[in-house]
This record gives C-alpha cells, structure tokens and sequence, in this order.
C-alpha cells in the first residue's frame, strides 16, 4: 500500500482468489446466530424455497468485501469509514470467487479514497457490488 498521495484513480484492488467452503458458511452462521436459517446452512432446505442450493448470507459476503478493503488499507494506517453494498445474485458455497475492485475517486483536502469493490464468481458474473471510503490518517 502506498500513501494517499501515490493513489491514483483506476488502481486495481485485489484480486483475492477464493473458494468459500459450505462448512466456513455454515460455522458463520453458527456465530452469527443464524443457524436456523436453512437457507444457509442446507442445500435440499433451501431448495425447497426455490433457491440453487445453500447460499451465503449477505452480512458475511458484505464482511469478506470489507476484509478485502481493510486488508488494502491496514499498511497506510487508513481505515474504512463506508461500505455500501448492493446483492446482485447469490454468492453459492463451493465455488470459486474473486474478490476485486478499483479506485473511483481521490480526496487529497478529505483524505480519501473511493473504492469500487465487488465479489465475482468463475462465469465473470459480479454477484455482490459495493462501493467503500477509506480515511487516510494526516500527511505526517
């Protein structure tokens, strides 16, 4: 990570390979007290709603989106002030993801940064979109 100074709009972020196992969704679910929720946690259940399979619930795919910000900032000090994400399709367990965005935007007087982030599955489909500020700590 460089600092805010060295961003430059169009900066790629990530990308963060990733197979998300049904077992790591469902041992989220189990700490997020949604354990109950089948849709999450049981394939036939959640078929039975009309759904693929499992998916994975959108409170951790907004966190993995986070990580992946927090992981870009972390070096420069800076932290993440906004995450705003829109679900788009199901993020299914079992597959490969990508985790990846861009900066949009640079705030040299705020001293942030605009972030597109988004989650991608193997056919290049963007299943959950978001976008992010992150808060550069002052120029020392």
């Amino acid at each position: 990570m460089r600092t805010l100074e060295e961003i430059q709009i169009g900066d790629n972020i990530g990308p963060e390979p990733l197979f998300l196992e049904k077992d790591r969704v469902r041992a989220y679910c189990n700490a997020a007290g949604l354990a109950g929720v089948p849709r999450f946690t049981d394939d036939e259940l959640a078929r039975k709603e009309g759904l693929p399979g499992m998916i994975t619930p959108g409170n951790m795919s907004a966190a993995l989106i986070g990580k992946l910000v927090t992981d870009w900032a972390r070096p420069a000090n800076a932290r993440l002030i906004r995450l705003g994400t829109t679900y788009r399709s199901p993020v299914l367990p079992e597959h490969h993801l990508s985790l990846q965005g861009f900066v949009t935007q640079v705030d040299h007087g705020e001293r942030t940064a605009e972030l597109d982030i988004w989650i991608e599955n193997e056919d290049g489909d963007r299943l959950v979109t978001a976008t992010a500020t992150v808060k550069f700590p002052p120029k020392a």
